[in-house]
């Protein structure tokens, strides 16, 4: 298809680009080596794997320490390493993991660097970023695939559902990697894509016989996501078990779109545009919320947000207003975006107010001393009550006052 090597185009780092980042990298990773004794210092994610986009300004690097010397040594690394890197980097950040690991900002550049024990196999690892390093040997194994990679990582990275972050649920970039390589390219990935259906297994690496065996085979806890990927080189692992259902479905609905109009737009990552969510809503009504964010590691700010964003969302059906649509954007540095489109219609002036069933007579009596006019439906007494909101905005204005959102954000407003 044309349009895909268009694509691919404008989302390959050039060969300039290219040399100028490795360059940068090697400069890096001699400066932590220097002094390093146990352990070295190697590119990882997907720049190890040869599957990182144009325009990447950060790298994941990981320091193997030596398994024989350092696996009793486990809980101990983020330490070890921390007191030999603050002798290179003295505006070194210390972020907590499943096993804590380091930031380093050099201009516009970020590297990310995290303590794992150098294993061969999956079984030997101490703690879940051990496993980082097969997971790059086992995807170069497949370079064939990288440009095809590219252009599934781009598509849901446009389409928002990119990220295995907990505020995000969506397709890490490894969960890209593995479905483009059993699918064989993008273009086969979103035609079968379009086609899933309630749940769906991949077992690229054929490590069961069939779906009732990864059923009976892995925990139940693993088996909760929609999509059930075999962790090619873990074979009692899901890789895809942080994926939502809103993500999941949100994938299918884009490649489905795709299919039926391809178009470069479906790759281009755009910012919420309030002019567009404007003309969205039309004669409905639309709702712009901006909630600055509180101080702390992103993965837990974004969750916060995400948090506030689901409250105001749960607040709004209660009250019978209908959502026609919703969304929220966050650059992980400045205030996030919240937005509602309410279908524009009028609530009547008063609800129904439901009390227990009519056979539970003490209760009844007691709705009745708290409601004057009462009358019998669906088998309970019931009044009618006077609606506390008729207008959403009314309702957000409280809402937002709220303790639980005050918990989750610094500031909040409605626009």
């Amino acid at each position: 298809m044309e349009l895909l090597k268009e694509v691919l185009k404008e989302i390959k780092p050039s060969e300039k680009e290219e040399k100028d980042v490795n360059s940068r990298i090697k400069i890096f990773l001699d400066r932590v080596n220097s002094g390093l004794k146990g352990a070295e210092a190697v590119l990882g994610g997907s720049g190890a794997k040869g599957t990182w986009l144009s325009r990447a300004h950060d790298a994941d690097i990981f320091v193997q320490f030596n398994y024989n010397k350092f696996n009793d040594k486990s809980e101990k690394l983020s330490e070890i390493l921390e007191s030999h890197l603050k002798k290179k980097f003295p505006k070194i950040k210390r972020l907590h993991g499943s096993r804590d690991y380091f930031q380093v900002k050099e201009k516009d550049f970020t590297f990310e660097i995290v303590p794992i024990l150098k294993i061969s196999k999956a079984e030997d690892a101490m703690n879940i970023t051990d496993v980082s390093m097969l997971h790059a040997q086992w995807v170069k194994k497949h370079s064939r695939f990288t440009d095809e990679i590219r252009l599934t990582k781009q598509f849901c990275k446009a389409n928002h559902v990119y990220g295995a972050e907990s505020y995000i649920n969506g397709f890490s970039g490894y969960i890209c990697e593995i479905l483009t390589i059993y699918y064989g390219s993008f273009i086969n990935l979103v035609k079968a894509a379009a086609k899933w259906k309630d749940r769906m297994y991949i077992d690229i690496e054929k490590y069961y016989k069939n779906n009732n065996d990864i059923i009976f085979n892995l925990n139940k806890s693993k088996l909760i996501s929609p999509l059930v990927i075999i962790d090619p080189v873990q074979k009692d692992r899901n890789a895809a078990a942080a994926l939502s259902r809103e993500k999941f479905d949100s994938f299918i609905q884009s490649c489905k779109s795709f299919l039926k109009k391809p178009s470069k737009d479906f790759f281009k990552i755009k910012k919420i545009d309030i002019e567009y969510l404007k003309k969205k809503a039309g004669k409905d009504s639309l709702v712009l919320i901006k909630a600055k964010p509180t101080s702390g590691k992103e993965d837990v700010v974004g969750c916060r947000l995400l948090k506030a964003f689901k409250f105001l969302e749960k607040e709004i059906l209660e009250k019978d207003f209908k959502i026609i649509d919703k969304g929220w954007e966050w650059d992980k540095k400045g205030e996030a975006l919240l937005w509602f489109i309410i279908k524009n219609e009028k609530l009547g002036k008063e609800i129904i107010a439901y009390g227990p069933p009519i056979k539970m007579k003490k209760f009844v009596l007691d709705f009745k001393k708290k409601y004057k006019k009462t009358f019998v439906e669906k088998g309970k007494i019931a009044a009618k009550v006077k609606r506390e909101f008729t207008d959403v905005c009314s309702l957000l204005n409280k809402s937002i006052k709220d303790e639980y959102i005050k918990d989750k954000v610094k500031d909040i407003k409605i626009c």
